[in-house]
């Protein structure tokens, strides 16, 4: 990748975390704004909804499902995956495409949380030491997709025949959200707006970093040199030399 590439790279990063931004504080306006009166009801009969069902076994199983994605957890797993990759492939590639992913998203996310803060929902929080009002959106969903979600598009870019191993780490989200749901540390809303946010910076930064795009003089040379190899060249009969 050429420094023409790098700089690209960055600025359609940064463009893309801007525009992120933009729409989860958006979208977090209405919802706690204009849209409260028809959001807030609605989040609160369905999280109360779960928590009248709550049961001994339930609790234990949310509890697992919730922990898989604590930010200690996946910020940690990230690391180990990139030095470990970085060491084995010798480049610092992997370092930076999960310093960009969870990085990246944890700044929207402290961000987002500070200018727009929402209480958590009226239930009793099988999770202590929550932050009240740092209920959207939620970063457990945000975790489970891009950590769980970048593992598995990594080692599928590097590892193509790993992928029937490595798919079941994108079935992550489905486990953490019902648990997040049921523990009342969130409402509907917010962790369907962080499956939104997540994916799609997961999206963007697999596309850049993942998948480089050539420079138009790498391009030029890779096209030159594929065209001798692939033309073979038309010697003379003996009989004419």
């Amino acid at each position: 990748m050429t420094t023409e590439d790098r700089r690209s790279a960055a600025r359609t990063l940064g463009i893309a975390w801007a525009v992120l931004v933009t729409g989860a504080l958006a979208l977090g306006w209405l919802i706690t704004g204009p849209l409260s009166s028809a959001v807030e009801p609605r989040d609160d009969r369905f999280v109360r909804w779960l928590a009248s069902h709550r049961t001994p076994v339930l609790d234990t199983a949310a509890a697992v499902g919730s922990h898989v994605a604590d930010t200690i957890v996946g910020v940690g797993l990230a690391l180990v995956v990139a030095l470990v990759a970085a060491r084995r492939r010798r480049s610092w590639r992997p370092v930076v495409y999960f310093t960009v992913l969870v990085g990246g998203y944890l700044a929207l996310y402290v961000l987002v949380t500070h200018l727009v803060p929402r209480d958590r929902p009226p239930v009793e929080i099988l999770d202590p030491g929550l932050v009240p009002d740092h209920s959207y959106p939620s970063g457990h969903m945000a975790t489970a997709i891009l950590v769980y979600g970048g593992i598995a598009l990594w080692t599928g870019r590097v590892r193509p025949g790993w992928r029937r191993w490595t798919w079941p780490l994108f079935l992550v989200p489905l486990v953490v959200a019902p648990s997040r749901l049921y523990q009342g540390a969130h409402h509907l809303t917010d962790v369907l707006a962080s499956v939104v946010l997540a994916t799609a910076w997961l999206v963007v930064a697999s596309r850049v970093l993942l998948v480089p795009r050539q420079s138009a003089s790498t391009t030029r040379a890779t096209a030159g040199s594929t065209d001798d190899a692939i033309v073979p060249r038309t010697l003379p009969p003996r009989g004419s030399q």
